[in-house]
This record gives C-alpha cells, structure tokens and sequence, in this order.
C-alpha cells in the first residue's frame, strides 16, 4: 500500500477515498483553505504591528539622551539626588545643560529629582537612572545608552566619623566607584571629568591658608579616600586626552535661595552629620540640643576652625570648572571663602538665624577631626573667575533655615532609602 499525503493521528477518522487495489489518503480541502487563512492573516496582523512600531516615536526617533546634539552638552551627575548633587544638577538644568542623574538613593532623595523634574519637565532635559556605582555592569550599560559629554561626580559617603568606624566601606564607595567611572568614561570616550574632592585630603597642614600645593596627608580614611581617587585621576590623565578637573571643597552649608531644594539626611546619620543640620535638629526640637566635639583645640576658642562655604557658591565653582575643562589638562583648585570661622562662632550665628537659644553640650574630640581648615581661593580666582558671593555664615544659615522650617519631614514621603 502506498500512502501519498501526511496521515494525521489526533484522534478523529481521516476522510479518504478508496479506488481498486489500496487506498490514498487526500488532505481535506477545507482545512487547507483553514491553514492558508490563518497564514495570510497572521502576516497582515504582523505587517500592521510593524507599520505602527514604526510610526511611533520612540521607535523611529532614538531617545534624545542616547545622542550627541549640536548646542547641547548632556552631563552625567552622579549622586545627583544627594544634597550638593541635586543643587548641582538644578544650576545646569538653569543654564540648558541637559543632565543625567545617577543615585542608588542610598543617601539621596528621590523626591528632589521629582522636584527638578517638574521645573523641567521638556523632553530630553533630565532624566533619572535608579543605579549603583559600585555595579559594574550597570555602569558599563548606563554610559553604552547614553552620549554623555561631561560627568561630574558627586556619588560618595561622606561622613568623617562614619569613616573612621567604617573604612572599608569609604574605600569601596569613593576609590572604588570613581576607578569604575574613569573606566567607562575612557571605555565611552567621555572626555571630561569634573572631580568632587575634599580639604579632607591635606589633613592637619602646618600653616594657614591652605593652598593647592599644601602637601595632602590626609588623617582619616574619607580624605584617604578622596586621595586615593585623585591619585588614580592623575594617573590615567598622563597618557588621556581627557580634560580633568578636581574641586577640593570645604565645610558645605545653605541651599536653594528660592526654597525648592535643601539637605536633607537620613535620621540615622544624624550623628555624624554637617553642624548645619545638627543645629537645625536642636533648634526644632528634634533633638534634645547641640552636642560641639572638641574644645581644647589650638584655635582662639579652643573649638575647630572651618571654611564655610555655600552650597550656590560650590556648584558655581562646579559649572565655571566645567566651561573651563580643556582636553589633556588638569585643573586642581581649593573652593572655599578664604575665611575660616570657629565652631562657636557657627553656634552663634546659627541662633541668630533660627531664633532659638539652641542649648550646647561640650563633648571631647570626635576621632579624625582636625584643629584649624580653611582656604586660599587666589588660584581658581585667577583662572576659573570664581569667587564666593555668599560669605555672609548668618544670612546662609537663615536661608537653610527657611526650607528646614517649611520641610519639617525633609523631602517627606517620597524619600528612598536603599
């Protein structure tokens, strides 16, 4: 017998027709009309899916963030949810740069991105990347994605005191991530590179002011960090076409002149926190007082002696920095006001700001603290044009407090802890 067609076992009896000798089997005719039916109409439906996909936006136009556009420079900021990163990413928003905010949230705000994003809500303006520094494949997809022509990098833990109970962790956080962002960078051929660094990293000078060629020594592992990543900066840029920048600022207070953004920690650090924010605790009743570590320092006062600078000022200096980046050139520049000013003296303006007569305790040195910081601004006056406007520590004070008293929960809700 000889079977011409394909026999079909599913259980129902195949139609055939029997002539003479044997049998053929023959395909129903109908479910052959069934078949093709289903095949013409299934490429139409595919046809018509493909037209539309194609018709959409965000198929044919690729996103703005993932090209080079002529007039537009796109910044990379990492920690840019962070308290000087958020200031920093608003200020660029400002001045048209289009941005990309980097944040694992682990200190940062989400809330405050929202906020930068309802002021600049056009298409292509900011964009916010959930995403952790210390991935490296997440960064490596981050920069694949994106035609970034700048980073500035915030992303960093940055306590004194938690560095001193946590080194290793300061290590991985700042040496490690900034080594996996050059990698990308150079990887990408990202070409400049604005470094937010530290005074932390001169330690205790033996002279006054410090100076950009004050030896760094640093004596606690946040500035041990910090040096370990400009060493690393250094390094690469000998054999780079990249053009660097590195920003060692000093004591950061104040916020947002017009009230939209502020500092704002997470309640467990308050401990080691900026004495800003400490203040402000006492001074609201949020904790019990001011606690002042230190006061047998060699200063006039016996307490620590810092440079204040505000946070306007700082990311100021950050976008002159960035106008000012050059391929194959290395800046280095101190950020601070040139005038160091004593803890009690920061008390006292403090109570003049908020009001309150905050209650101080006089507590012994926290450890990794150093007597007496404070800058020479004459380089970066010289060749960024840069100068503090906001020198005036009650009047900086006041502003802060103004977003304190109108954010008593910080950022509220909306802030996420990773």
């Amino acid at each position: 017998m000889l079977n011409i067609g394909r026999n079909r076992n599913q259980g129902r009896p195949n139609r055939s027709m029997s002539l003479g000798m044997g049998s053929m089997d023959y395909a129903d005719p109908k479910k052959k009309t069934n078949f093709v039916g289903k095949i013409i109409l299934a490429a139409t439906l595919t046809a018509l899916c493909i037209i539309m996909l194609k018709q959409s936006p965000n198929f044919s136009t690729p996103s703005r963030f993932s090209i080079h556009e002529q007039g537009v420079t796109h910044v990379l900021v990492t920690g840019g949810a962070g308290y000087i990163g958020s200031h920093a990413a608003l200020r660029l928003l400002k001045d048209s740069y289009r941005v990309t905010v980097v944040d694992n949230l682990s200190r940062g705000n989400l809330a405050a991105v929202k906020i930068l994003q309802e002021l600049f809500p056009e298409p292509g303006r900011l964009q916010f990347i959930y995403a952790d520094l210390g991935d490296a494949k997440s960064v490596n997809k981050i920069f694949s994605e994106n035609a970034f022509d700048a980073v500035m990098h915030f992303a960093a833990v940055a306590y004194v005191g938690e560095s001193t109970l946590e080194p290793l962790r300061y290590y991985h956080n700042i040496t490690s991530n900034t080594l996996g962002v050059l990698e990308a960078m150079a990887a990408h051929g990202v070409k400049t590179l604005i470094y937010s660094s530290t005074c932390a990293t001169y330690g205790e000078p033996d002279k006054m002011p410090i100076t950009e060629d004050t030896p760094q020594v640093p004596i606690n592992p946040y500035g041990k960090a910090k040096k370990m990543a400009e060493d690393i900066i250094l390094d690469f840029s000998k054999n780079s076409d990249m053009a660097i920048m590195i920003l060692r600022y000093f004591n950061v207070i104040g916020s947002d002149p017009n009230g939209r953004l502020g500092e704002a920690p997470r309640p467990e650090l308050r401990e080691h926190g900026r004495i800003s924010g400490a203040c402000f605790d006492a001074a609201r009743g949020i904790m019990p007082g001011l606690k002042v570590k230190g006061t047998d320092y060699s200063t006039p006062d016996g307490t620590c002696i810092r440079d204040y600078i505000d946070v306007t000022d700082l990311v100021d200096a950050h976008v002159k920095a960035l106008e000012k980046a050059r391929p194959k050139k290395v800046g280095i520049y101190n950020v601070g006001t040139g005038k160091g000013r004593s803890v009690k003296e920061f008390v006292e303006a403090c109570k003049k700001a908020t009001g309150v007569d905050i209650k101080v305790d006089y507590l012994p040195r926290r450890p990794g603290d150093y007597a007496e910081v404070y800058s020479d601004p004459t380089k970066i006056k010289l060749e960024l044009n840069w100068t503090a406007k906001y020198t005036d520590l009650r009047q900086s004070l006041a502003i802060a407090w103004r977003w304190q008293k109108s954010h008593r929960n910080g950022y509220g809700t909306s802030r996420v802890a990773a």
